[in-house]
């Protein structure tokens, strides 16, 4: 009957490790950031999409230099009007405010910006749809924030393809209740990113795989949630920043590094250390989502963001942590686990950090 047990519990960690090698996207399905706010006698909305999601929907690069022309822009300028006219839905009291004008440019970071400019809608109840939604890739997220004459944030939360609208009565705007919805909100955001972060997964189930005892397990998370938990922080307030470009990559390099370290290196006692340098790393890449959304670039609304952000990140390491230790601590009673299955999810896990190291390089 234990032997039975044990080999259920090494099918499914084996599982576990061929997820992290199969899923080669290693992202989050995406995020956006909408900011609107009343500018004079127009609502100006404005929206920011990664290039990456962008390109799903309208053909830029299309000589596939890897970078997007004058010439480019110009040819994909009609198809890019046509995807902001229908982006959203604008309604006040039943009434359609009229698009006055669109702006479209890329910035530095390859993210492309649209501004859209409506006629100031008369009435109390503001209720914009964003249509786009049902267009990005499932389980995409967007950051929907209300900014008065001053760029404070007084209303704000996140839309899903499902649930794409945004009711705003314009009479009671800084009523009680937004910040702590807005918290909510943000770690569940936080949970589904770790979950659905596979490359972040993936160095997580290195780490615990040669993990040890309860005490070196628990040091190697601390240092692991201290050190993103740094560099998430110092990356959103827009104190350090390091180029997505040169992030993902090192993540990559730190996931492959990981898994040869644990099939080559026998002794592992100052694991904790080098798992300190590269959650500073990771802690970029998590703080990534929160720059997709606008967070920290609005002039307010940081502090409540990044907090719950950070604490649904947590938790859902926790919950990972407690779901796959105790599996690999039953099956170290075995002899077969050290000697073939720990390496054998190694070498999955280096692999598919030597994939994701390439395919983000080339």
């Amino acid at each position: 009957m234990i032997w039975v047990k044990s080999r259920k519990i090494l099918a499914l960690l084996l599982l576990i490790a061929l997820g992290m090698a199969a899923l080669a996207q290693g992202h989050d399905p995406g995020l956006s950031a909408v900011e609107a706010r009343f500018e004079g006698e127009h609502l100006a909305v404005a929206l920011t999409l990664a290039r990456s999601d962008l390109e799903a929907l309208v053909p830029l690069d299309t000589d596939r230099d890897g970078k997007i022309s004058a010439e480019e822009m110009t040819r994909a300028r009609p198809a890019l009007d046509r995807l902001a006219r229908r982006a959203f839905e604008v309604q006040t009291d039943g009434a359609w405010p009229a698009l006055k004008g669109i702006k479209l440019w890329l910035d530095e970071g390859q993210s492309f910006h649209f501004s859209l400019s409506y006629s100031r809608p008369a009435g109390s109840l503001l209720r914009v749809r964003s249509i786009l939604l049902a267009d990005l890739p499932f389980g995409h997220r967007q950051y929907f924030s209300l900014l008065d004459p001053r760029k404070r944030i007084v209303s704000e939360r996140i839309l899903s393809a499902q649930d794409n609208r945004f009711d705003i009565d314009l009479t009671q705007i800084h009523g009680p209740g937004a910040e702590s919805f807005t918290a909510r909100q943000f770690i569940l955001l936080g949970i589904e990113h770790i979950l659905t972060g596979y490359d972040h997964l993936a160095f997580l189930l290195a780490l615990l795989l040669a993990g040890g005892a309860l005490v070196s397990a628990a040091k190697i998370i601390s240092s692991f949630t201290l050190a993103h938990s740094i560099t998430l922080a110092l990356a959103t307030l827009d104190v350090a920043h390091v180029p997505s470009r040169l992030v993902e990559p090192l993540i990559a390099a730190s996931i492959l590094y990981v898994g040869l370290e644990n099939i080559f290196r026998g002794d592992l006692k100052r694991r904790w250390l080098l798992t300190f340098a590269f959650g500073l790393i990771h802690g970029f890449g998590f703080a990534t989502a929160l720059r997709e959304m606008g967070i920290g670039s609005s002039g307010g609304g940081v502090v409540i963001p990044l907090l719950s952000f950070n604490l649904g990140v947590e938790l859902g390491q926790i919950a990972i942590a407690a779901t796959v230790l105790p599996l690999i601590w039953k099956l170290r009673e075995r002899p077969s686990f050290a000697a073939r299955f720990a390496p054998a999810c190694s070498v999955l896990v280096a692999l598919a950090g030597g994939y994701w190291l390439v395919t983000r390089l080339f």
